[in-house]
């Protein structure tokens, strides 16, 4: 990180963040969409004037205000608006409905909720006013707008809670994640640091405004001072237009992401698919090796990828100047100030190179959860978030995730990861991705599911991808007898989520049991 982002760095609240860049670099844009375009000067008075126009709605420091919008240059603009007050926000995810919404409503308690009309075929103002919202607004093209010169003095520290996010509740009912202005900015410094970025790159946003990537994305652009391409719609090949005509330099968001760049790829090797592009940068998701070679070899750019989540919004992230072994099989290091704890079973320290449960302890770590019993349940005695993650740390300290506790499939009274068969099976010419899962066994237990997404078009053997194609590819790889799927399904397409993509393990394993 150089000299100006390091000072920046320390910024106690985002406005203040926001502040200093736009004294610094006042006409430079920010964010960029189709003809559009933002300065960091303009993001700051035009968010003071957004900020007046809340205030004369009601809008005070520590008011909730939920949001569930696209990502827009009006939607960035909102957001530091409220930031400028000391409101409390509640981004939601816009793809969400009734029910998520709902229940983000009532657990935050928010006093206004914006939304932006009718958007993608969907009503979400009626979807408000059905869910009895108070303070609906719609914040669309157009935005509250006042005189700044009635608002009070911006907030001074960023140690109070001031945003919840919300976990993705794919197994029950979201969690609410309670994050400061300085938890979001040590989070963003994180991914800035390990990319070594500079002012003449240019970024994307192709991935929800309203996920933890928001900011964390936002913070990066404001210590190194670029812009970012903004995508309300986000689809390739169609986007490919935006991505040359700006000349982005960096790209990602997630797996899912890479793997839809390189498919791009494969339909003109030998011809850059964004020419001025150098870098794919991301999170969220377990990267395969494969996947990480592939990209190098046949995009000709290098791939960093990182460890992040709703409570921690970055906590490892790969460096290009990493060696090839360490891009291809960790996820990178953490930052200064981020402790990462392998424990055992009982909660004690492991050695390197040993598996364990992850634990973190940092300032990027949230504040805990908005009902008390789950922070209590989240975080051990010595104040370390325990995140159901499994990996090991390596002597250079590179941390390897090797699955999740829920996705340890015990077979037999042996524990299989459902990591390793899946990186091997991606490995495989016919598979475009595959999930591994556990099925209740009577007499095994749990017995072994591979959830096939075959390559489109792919015509090799006889046409079908059997169980006995892929046990014995695995075994080739040299899997060992009793980690070996003994159920293959194959899928035109994996179920996953509308922020990064993620693949649904939760709604394969209802299909399939």
């Amino acid at each position: 990180m150089n000299d100006t982002a390091h000072a920046l760095s320390t910024s106690r609240t985002l406005w203040e963040l926001l502040s200093r860049r736009a004294d610094l670099t006042p006409d430079r844009p920010v964010l960029l969409q189709d003809d559009r375009h933002l300065s960091f000067g303009e993001l700051r008075g035009r968010a003071e004037r957004v900020a007046a126009g809340l205030y004369d709605m009601g809008v005070r420091p520590g008011t909730v205000v939920a949001w569930q919008l696209p990502t827009r240059l009006e939607t960035a603009l909102l957001s530091f608006a409220l930031a400028r007050l000391g409101a409390v926000q509640s981004p939601v995810i816009p793809f969400y409905r009734d029910r998520e919404v709902g229940f983000a409503l009532r657990e935050s308690k928010a006093e206004y909720f914006a939304v932006p009309g009718e958007w993608r075929g969907f009503d979400h103002t009626e979807m408000a006013r059905r869910l009895g919202a108070k303070g609906v607004f719609e914040a669309y093209d157009r935005l509250p707008d006042g005189d700044p010169a009635v608002l009070p003095p911006p907030p001074s520290e960023g140690t109070s809670v001031r945003w919840i996010y919300w976990t993705s509740g794919t197994t029950s009912d979201p969690k609410g994640v309670l994050h400061t202005d300085r938890s979001l900015i040590a989070g963003g410094s994180c991914l800035a640091h390990a990319l070594h970025l500079t002012a003449s790159d240019v970024g994307s946003i192709a991935f929800p405004y309203a996920h933890i990537g928001g900011p964390d994305y936002m913070v990066m652009l404001l210590l190194y001072g670029f812009p970012a391409v903004m995508f309300e719609h986000f689809a390739l090949p169609d986007a490919l237009k935006a991505y040359r005509g700006h000349g982005v330099t960096v790209a990602g968001g997630s797996t899912a992401f890479y793997s839809m760049f390189l498919a791009e790829q494969r339909k003109q090797p030998g011809t850059p698919v964004v020419p001025t592009l150098r870098l794919l940068a991301g999170g969220g998701a377990p990267k395969p090796p494969e996947l990480y070679h592939s990209v190098v070899r046949e995009m000709g750019v290098q791939l960093t990828h990182g460890y992040g989540m709703t409570e921690v919004p970055m906590i490892t992230m790969g460096s290009p100047d990493d060696s090839g072994e360490n891009l291809a099989t960790t996820e990178g290091r953490p930052p200064e100030g981020m402790e990462i704890r392998i424990v055992d079973r009982a909660g004690t320290p492991v050695p390197y190179g040993v598996e364990g449960e992850v634990r973190l302890r940092g300032e990027a770590v949230c504040r805990g959860y908005l009902d008390a019993e789950q922070t209590a349940r989240a975080f051990d005695a010595d104040g370390f978030l325990v995140t159901g993650d499994l990996g090991r740390l390596t002597p250079d300290g590179h941390l390897v995730l090797t699955g999740r506790l829920k996705d340890v499939i015990i077979r037999k009274g042996e524990n299989i990861s459902a990591k390793e068969i899946e990186d091997l099976l991606h490995r495989h010419p016919a598979v475009r991705d595959v999930a591994v899962i556990g099925l209740p066994d009577t007499e095994r237990g749990e017995r072994v599911c591979a959830v096939v997404e075959r390559v489109p078009g792919d015509v090799s053997g006889d046409g079908e991808l059997s169980l006995e194609d892929v046990t014995s590819y695995l075994r080739s790889e040299g899997l060992s007898v009793h980690k070996l799927p003994e159920q293959l399904e194959v899928v035109d397409a994996l179920p996953r989520n509308d922020t990064l993509r993620k693949v649904l393990k939760y709604r394969l394993r209802e299909r399939y049991s």
